[in-house]
């Protein structure tokens, strides 16, 4: 009986500490993002920063694919090994490539143009199996006939990565865009971010400015194109705010990249407390408030571009003699 008695106490000690570890493992969310540059460094933080405010202490791994699509499977296979609790895919081609390898860990997707054309998604209105996300899409065709108007522009330039799903999904918005406004396209596709200075040096004399939709390789190398268009002195229109706090882009307008990091942690959370992916919408930031609009004056002076007032009005970010001010 003494030996029985020993015996069950120590299986229910073993239990008991089986329980105590298994209540204090750590949760690990994989974040991967398809490239560095400031505006997905911005979703990157908001993410992290949504779940640290929701009282969640974890373990992140952080992955950058610089670029390239393989070492992007690479690093799912990396998260499906570690067995992540969740992970997160900032951009088109990094999201792709974790819904293809990790088929039971749910998968959100950050900053994801048109996911489901990317086919992440079957519908808006929820998540597909482990799936789900915020969407990135910005109204282009409406920057682009603003841009016509306050640039005077009679033919626009667009260069775009033919990698990136996203980018060829817009360019289809970019040529209704032009149809709408009246003015003639330029298009010119690149594979990696080191054809974008002799790309834009292809088309700078063709066009009166360039357009930038959310193309992750395209402003990996934003201070080429700034430099050869502000050489050129011709205007720049980006649908990226991030990327025009620096100068040289005559006017910026999109939604703000951190805020988006804080709404893909928010649906992060949602899992960690039970949610199913499936179950979730893609998120898309459509509020006011998430937006912004930025207009460079040093590069308006540059392009001989006299801003109307009522912009100058709406902006809630000037850039002005090397400065940037915001309301």
């Amino acid at each position: 009986m003494k030996k029985l008695i020993t015996f069950v106490a120590a299986a229910a000690a073993c239990m008991l500490l089986a329980s105590c570890g298994a209540k204090d493992k750590k949760t690990t969310i994989g974040i991967a993002k398809i490239v560095q540059h400031p505006a997905l460094d911005a979703v990157e933080q908001g993410v992290m920063d949504a779940i640290k405010d929701a009282g969640y202490d974890v373990d992140y791994d952080l992955q950058n694919a610089n670029g390239d699509v393989n070492t992007a499977a690479q690093i799912a296979n990396v998260y499906k090994t570690k067995k992540v609790d969740v992970a997160v895919g900032i951009a088109t081609p990094v999201a792709v490539a974790l819904a293809n390898t990790l088929k039971t860990t749910p998968v959100v997707f950050g900053t994801v143009t048109d996911p489901i054309a990317a086919g992440l998604v079957d519908t808006l209105d929820k998540g597909k199996n482990n799936v789900t996300g915020m969407s990135d899409q910005i109204p282009t065709v409406e920057h682009i006939k603003l841009f016509a108007k306050v640039a005077g522009i009679k033919t626009l330039g667009y260069i775009y990565c033919s990698n990136e799903a996203n980018s060829v999904s817009s360019l289809e918005l970019v040529k209704q865009g032009c149809k709408e406004a009246g003015i003639e396209l330029v298009e010119q596709s690149i594979t990696t971010s080191s054809e974008v200075k002799q790309a834009c040096e292809s088309i700078v004399k063709r066009v009166d400015g360039i357009y930038l939709t959310t193309d992750n390789t395209v402003f990996s190398a934003i201070a080429s194109l700034v430099d050869v268009f502000g050489k050129a002195k011709k205007p720049i229109f980006s649908g990226d705010v991030t990327a025009a706090k620096d100068g040289g882009i005559f006017m910026a307008s999109g939604f703000n990249y951190y805020k988006a990091g804080r709404a893909t942690g928010e649906m992060v959370v949602q899992i960690l407390k039970g949610a199913k992916p499936a179950d979730i919408p893609v998120r898309f930031m459509t509020e006011p408030s998430d937006s912004d609009l930025l207009l460079d004056l040093d590069a308006a002076k540059n392009c001989g571009i006299k801003i109307p007032a009522e912009y100058l009005e709406s902006a809630n970010m000037i850039f002005e003699n090397g400065n940037l001010t915001e309301k």
